[in-house]
């Protein structure tokens, strides 16, 4: 049985980091991944470009049963440190809004680059290794076993991941392994996904497919106390074949749940209110349609007025109340919400290992010594924007120099 001081279950965004923070230390770690290639995630995201971090990391970017458990992590390996190590390998870098920075080339730059620091670090990496048992032997050390052969070790990191896409090999792996060291997880559910929509509504607006612009979405959850405030989000809506999409969306299905309500205010920009008033006062001949259609698509305002069975007429043709129905349609649009796409497309798990159990410095397990958990597995979810990449390098980080 070869030894190992820290075997590291999971070759992702976190696992890479951990391992290249124990190897730079002097330990002897061992990095498994069962996929043929390694960052598959990694290569995917931003596009192709990776969304590697972002400028404006907060502990406020992140769900998390305890909003206090990201705090040391992300303190201690900021946004900073890692664009500096991307800075170290040449590769060059840009930002988009709200502070999210992407390769300008490929993300296969940043594998390349956690890849050859692994390797400077002299991290052992095992490809297409599938852990088939693993135990907590009587001197707190663990054995894994292994498609690939049989190890021994002093820490064990799982880094594997949520549910999301599994079709690049997502699996409850962590899960699992949690419940078997009788560590508590929190429900899990698909976040940062798009909606589908009850099919009355779903095929009225499938001509809408591929339709964008900004609007603001608001979650506004169905047992709210006073003390809660509803969230918002302002970023672009895409309508798709199958409901709602964009970033305004993927950013707003975190907060919501099955029974809450979706707000979405299409002219966040304009006062439409005052809008119609002052042009139904000045020019009362125009139709409702056309001045809507300075603003918005046309498609989207023929569509949403004939689903409200709101005829446009003449603008000297409406009353107050209808007026005030139209404003209400535009800027507090209420759709019918069937649920999301789930696991399939989203981005991230919402749930995970209760953070309760684990060591907000070190990632270590407070009950189960040499046992970690780095990156999705955990109950912590960033915003969409580089949020959850600055997560794992800040935690993988964090981990590696303890294990």
């Amino acid at each position: 049985m070869s030894k190992f001081d820290v075997i590291i279950i999971g070759a992702g965004a976190s696992g890479l980091m951990c391992a290249i923070e124990a190897g730079k230390r002097g330990r002897k770690v061992l990095l498994i991944e069962h996929a043929k290639r390694i960052g598959q995630k990694i290569i995917m995201s931003g596009g192709g470009r990776c969304n590697f971090t972002n400028l404006y990391v907060e502990p406020s970017n992140f769900l998390c049963s305890n909003p206090h458990f990201v705090k040391s992590a992300l303190s201690r390996y900021t946004q900073w440190d890692f664009i500096a190590l991307v800075d170290k390998h040449n590769i060059a870098w840009h930002e988009r809004d709200h502070g999210q920075l992407f390769c300008d080339d490929s993300a296969k730059q940043i594998v390349k680059m956690l890849l050859d620091e692994a390797k400077a670090a002299n991290v052992t990496i095992k490809t297409q290794c599938e852990v088939l048992d693993h135990q907590q032997l009587a001197d707190n050390h663990f054995a894994v076993e292994t498609s690939q052969g049989d190890f021994e070790c002093h820490s064990l990191v799982v880094a594997t991941g949520g549910l999301s896409l599994p079709k690049l090999g997502a699996t409850p792996f962590a899960y699992q392994l949690a419940e078997k060291y009788n560590l508590p997880v929190k429900p899990t559910r698909a976040g940062l996904v798009p909606f589908t929509l009850q099919p009355v509504l779903k095929d009225k607006l499938a001509e809408l497919s591929g339709i964008s612009f900004p609007a603001t979405a608001t979650a506004i959850k169905k047992n709210a106390t006073k003390k809660q405030q509803p969230m918002s989000f302002s970023e672009a809506l895409l309508f798709t074949h199958r409901g709602l999409s964009g970033p305004v969306i993927l950013q707003i299905s975190n907060y919501w749940q099955a029974g809450d309500t979706i707000l979405i205010d299409l002219l966040p920009s304009q006062d439409l209110e005052q809008l119609l008033t002052q042009t139904q006062q000045s020019r009362p001949e125009l139709a409702l349609k056309t001045v809507l259609s300075q603003h918005l698509p046309k498609r989207v305002v023929e569509c949403l007025l004939g689903v409200a069975e709101i005829e446009s007429r003449p603008l000297k043709q409406f009353n107050e109340k209808q007026l005030s129905e139209v404003v209400a349609l535009f800027h507090q649009w209420q759709p019918l919400i069937n649920g999301t796409e789930g696991y399939r497309t989203a981005e991230v798990t919402l749930g995970g290992v209760d953070t309760d159990v684990i060591s907000s410095k070190t990632m270590e397990c407070k009950s189960v010594k040499g046992l970690y958990f780095v990156g999705e597995a955990m109950d912590v979810t960033g915003w969409l924007g580089g949020f959850n990449f600055a997560w794992c390098w800040s935690c993988g980080w964090a981990a590696g120099q303890d294990v």
